[in-house]
């Protein structure tokens, strides 16, 4: 791991600027500060392209792309969905089909009978009565509490299991040796709650397909991240940035560390590449 010192301004500016949000860019509140929100200006105006790369779904970016006035495009739900912020719509999608989804619930509730899940659809949210919903859905409208087998009736961007006392990194190691030739596991919070997507969809996979049809290399781009489900995307990039609050795994993975989220790390570098 490098040492936790911004580096030299490189001789090009990037082409393509791709960062996590919560725990990242965000402050812990969840805000963006105003000095983030103008080094993210910077880099539109430089020419260069933003991209946000989240865990979260679709319908937790309005306040996000209100406060960015609407620019850009966001990969959410770590590689299932693309959103376009400048209409809030969903662009593209890559599911869990029905049945895969049916059989990695079975081989989880059977293996580990504590779990508890619930879906991420294109357009909602549900969950089973026992899923402890977190503070971003505990009074949100359109999250809806239904039975097991409505829940996994339809493709999903997402599926969630959370267990009630087990630690995300040893969660994380028996649901990825038990479904792991079905979906791609993942985790992002301090709970013991698995994100599956897709086999083979991360945020890596999303960023890469939208590097492609712009035309940009990998070492074109630079990313940002703190969890888990952000390594793909930053052994992926050109150029990787963990902040110094991020989880010890990314710590260890990524060429460069720079100041925590709430310390608007992912800005001060930005204003070190993009400085006039």
């Amino acid at each position: 791991m490098a040492s936790p010192h911004l580096h030299h301004r490189p001789s090009q500016l990037p082409r393509l600027i791709a960062t996590d949000l919560d725990g990242t860019a965000l402050r812990s509140d969840g805000t963006i500060s105003p000095r983030t929100a103008a080094a993210f200006a910077a880099v539109e105006q430089a020419g260069s392209t933003l991209v946000f790369v989240t865990g979260r779904p679709p319908r937790w970016m309005h306040t996000v792309a209100d406060v960015l006035h609407h620019r850009g495009l966001a990969i959410c739900a770590n590689g299932a969905l693309v959103y376009d912020l400048h209409t809030e719509t969903i662009v593209e999608s890559h599911l869990i089909d029905q049945p895969t989804l049916a059989e990695t619930v079975r081989r989880l509730r059977f293996e580990i009978p504590e779990l508890t899940f619930a879906v991420e659809y294109e357009g909602g949210f549900a969950h089973e009565s026992a899923f402890r919903l977190g503070s971003w859905d505990a009074d949100r409208i359109g999250v809806t509490s239904v039975r097991a087998p409505t829940l996994i009736s339809r493709p999903c961007a997402k599926l969630l299991a959370l267990h009630p006392s087990m630690g995300p990194d040893e969660l994380y190691r028996r649901v990825h040796a038990l479904v792991g030739d079905l979906v791609t596991a993942t985790h992002s919070s301090g709970r013991a709650l698995m994100e599956m997507s897709a086999h083979g969809i991360t945020k890596a996979s999303a960023l890469a397909g939208l590097a492609v049809r712009n035309q940009i290399k990998a070492e074109e781009v630079v990313a940002f991240g703190d969890m888990p489900n952000d390594l793909p995307m930053l052994t992926w990039a050109g150029i990787s940035y963990a902040v110094a609050n991020a989880h010890p795994d990314v710590l260890a993975a990524v060429d460069h560390v720079t100041s925590t989220n709430n310390d608007d790390g992912v800005a001060q570098v930005l204003e070190l590449l993009y400085r006039n």
